[in-house]
């Protein structure tokens, strides 16, 4: 399944595989094929390579405010489509997300002209995993 430059996903270390037509098929190849992951999503910036010219929104976030990723990380399929983009977030964990976004200030009872509410809630957002991920590294 290793394709010619031995490639490797960045998450769970897999060999990628970049078979023609196999991506997302329920086969070792299609489970295992090479995926692109940007960093931060092009819409929150207010572009995207999927829109139609012309169209694009406002942005969400600054650049200014994130690091610069000069190239997108490599991820096999399963490690980019179904636990990067489709996230567990059960009931309990809404709620507790919830409280904080309420301390946090960025709640909405209705929707505003600005963006700044949902902006922060992003920020916030990606804080708690941050927050996780170093609590979780922390030696035992």
């Amino acid at each position: 399944m290793r394709n010619d430059k031995d490639e490797h996903c960045a998450i769970c270390g897999c060999a990628l595989c970049s078979k023609k037509d196999t991506y997302g098929k329920a086969t070792l190849e299609g489970r295992g094929h090479r995926s692109r992951h940007h960093h931060i999503a092009e819409r929150f910036f207010g572009r995207s390579k999927t829109r139609k010219p012309g169209t694009e929104r406002p942005a969400i976030l600054k650049e200014s405010d994130w690091p610069k990723y000069d190239a997108p990380v490599i991820l096999c399929y399963e490690c980019h489509e179904e636990l990067i983009h489709n996230p567990i977030l059960l009931k309990e964990d809404l709620e507790k997300f919830k409280e904080l976004v309420d301390r946090d200030g960025s709640s909405e009872k209705e929707k505003e002209c600005s963006r700044s509410k949902i902006a922060r809630r992003i920020i916030l957002f990606h804080k708690v995993i941050e927050t996780g991920l170093k609590q979780l590294l922390k030696k035992p």
